[in-house]
């Protein structure tokens, strides 16, 4: 890798203290929001694979409700415009992910990774990537799917990992630049 990685570390950090201090009051709505509908307490936590295979606790605004188990409008708003996604910045802030980089998946997958493949792990995970941007609506690719699992684990892991792959050669500040900038254009669509 080159010596963009150690610049994105100060460049991930000072843009997620930017963007948590003027994000605050939509957070802090959003929390409330997510806590109503869900009759939790908001946030949701999961386990996924960070840099290097380790486990780390990624943040989330909740969208399922506690007992109905299901997506509400409410839920389905935040998932379609990625607000669900906006307490990540605490896991930015926290070192344990990027602005950019592979999304974060759960165990069983990164983790697992061989060979040249786990060049992947070397990345932190991150809010965005290309392959997120290509795969935005992941979940309903997989509902018409026969066989959602196979279909995940033969063909949408594998191009995800390539793809990273493809961004761990070519990292560097523009192209960080040009991930955002696309992932934006694709959340307004």
């Amino acid at each position: 890798m080159n010596q963009y990685k150690y610049w994105k570390i100060i460049f991930d950090f000072i843009l997620a203290v930017i963007f948590t201090l003027l994000l605050m009051p939509i957070l802090i709505i959003l929390f409330v929001i997510a806590s109503l509908d869900t009759s939790s307490n908001g946030i949701f936590f999961q386990t996924r694979i960070g840099q290097y295979g380790k486990p780390f606790t990624i943040f989330k605004f909740k969208t399922i409700h506690e007992h109905k188990k299901t997506c509400s409008g409410t839920g389905q708003t935040l998932r379609k415009f990625k607000f669900d996604e906006l307490p990540q910045l605490f896991n930015i802030l926290k070192g344990d992910m990027s602005f950019v980089g592979p999304r974060p998946d759960i165990e069983g997958y990164y983790d697992k990774l061989i060979g040249d493949d786990r060049k992947v792990l070397e990345l932190k995970p991150g809010l965005t990537c290309e392959a997120s941007i290509k795969y935005r609506d992941e979940e309903n690719l997989l509902k018409i799917q026969k066989n959602p699992l196979a279909y995940n684990d033969e063909i949408l892991f594998p191009n995800k990992v390539k793809m990273n792959l493809e961004y761990f050669e070519t990292m560097s500040f523009k192209n960080d630049i040009m991930i955002l900038f696309k992932t934006l254009k694709t959340v307004l669509k």
